[in-house]
Formats: structure tokens, sequence, C-alpha cells
């Protein structure tokens, strides 16, 4: 059954559900193109603690060339601080943190809402489709036009409970693998947080002057 047909069989309330799964589409493309910038950040975590194992002020530079991934950022917040004791290097460390966990699960309650409201349409389409096939029935009228206005009321039943459900499936498989990736990201953002706190603490104990206030 060619598209057109398809969506006019499955009645008013494709309408919406057409604009919800243009709106999944369009959000699950943002989505993928930031966890795919997210996903080099880990080499240059790596880059950046032995940076600065030898040189503050060289992995500075390193992330302000990074600031597009949400590490850089954090750290920057922490180390651009003019010789800041360890208890406060941690807490710019905990509050750059937790100002990009909105960025992270950005877009989660979209997905959330389209996930609840496209199956509800689809049930809300096979009503209105069952209605569709009752008041076509006829009593003592057997084919013909009764026959007709049975077969798009079911028709239009199934086609919204279909197209609301694939929907609903598909954007939550998507919205899960976001979740995941967020669950992981504040995993890596804790160690990698810890781990830069860590060589902080060491120049800190040493005597040694951090870069910003040189």
């Amino acid at each position: 059954m060619p598209f057109q047909n398809l969506f006019a069989a499955g009645g008013v309330v494709m309408f919406p559900l057409l604009g919800f799964s243009i709106l999944a589409v369009a959000l699950i493309l943002e989505r993928i193109n930031f966890w795919i910038r997210v996903a080099r950040q880990d080499a240059l975590v790596r880059e950046v603690l032995d940076l600065y194992k030898r040189s503050p002020r060289a992995a500075i530079l390193k992330l302000e060339q990074s600031t597009d991934v949400p590490i850089a950022r954090i750290f920057l917040a922490a180390l651009e601080l003019d010789r800041p004791k360890p208890e406060e290097f941690r807490l710019a460390l905990e509050s750059a943190a937790q100002a990009e966990l909105p960025l992270l699960k950005r877009f989660n309650t979209v997905f959330e809402t389209i996930i609840s409201l496209s199956p509800l349409l689809g049930l809300l389409g096979t009503v209105l489709g069952l209605i569709t096939s009752f008041a076509s029935l006829r009593i003592g009228q057997v084919g013909g036009a009764s026959s007709v206005g049975v077969s798009a009321g079911i028709s239009e039943a199934l086609v919204s409970t279909a197209s609301g459900l694939i929907v609903a499936i598909v954007t939550l498989l998507f919205a899960n693998t976001f979740r995941g990736l967020y669950l992981r990201q504040i995993a890596l953002i804790q160690e990698y947080g810890g781990q830069i706190e860590l060589l902080y603490r060491r120049r800190y104990e040493h005597g040694e002057v951090p870069y910003a206030a040189t």
C-alpha cells in the first residue's frame, strides 16, 4: 500500500503521529551527533592528564581547543582558578559537572512524552476506527456500502495502532541507548575528575604554583 493511502487509512491521529515521528527523528539525529563528539573525549582526557603532569599550561591550552566536549569545560572550570585550595578545586569540578548534566540528558523529557503519547494516539485511532465500523453497520444489511464502511473503520483502527506502536518502539530504542550513554558519561566524569584532582593535590602539596596564578 502506498504511503499516501496508508496515511489516509490511519485517520486523523496520523497527523500528530507524523509530527511525533518527525520530531523524534530530528532529536535522535542531534543526539547521535552529540554523542559522536563526546566519544572522542576519552583520548583527549588521557592526553590532558599526561600533559598536566609535565606542564599545566600546556594542558589548559589543549583543553581550550576542545571546549565543544563536556569534560574539557569541566576541567577548565577548575584549572583556570587562581591558586585554589584542593577543596575549592574539587568544588569547582563538581559544580561544573552539575552544570553539564542538562546537556547530557537533553531531550529526555521529549523522548518520554513521545514514547508515552504515541501508543495512546494509536489507541485513540483504534477507538475511532471501531466507532466508524459500528456506525456503518445496518441491521439486516450485508455487503455493499455497509461492508465498505466497516472495512474502512477496521483499517483505520489497525493502521493507527500499528503506527503509534512503531513510533513509540523506535523512539524507545534510541532513548534507552542515550540513557545508557548518559549514565556511562556520568561515571567517566567522576573518574576523570578524581584523576585530575589527585594530580592537582600532588602539585599543591609540593608547593607548585598553578598556571592561573603565573
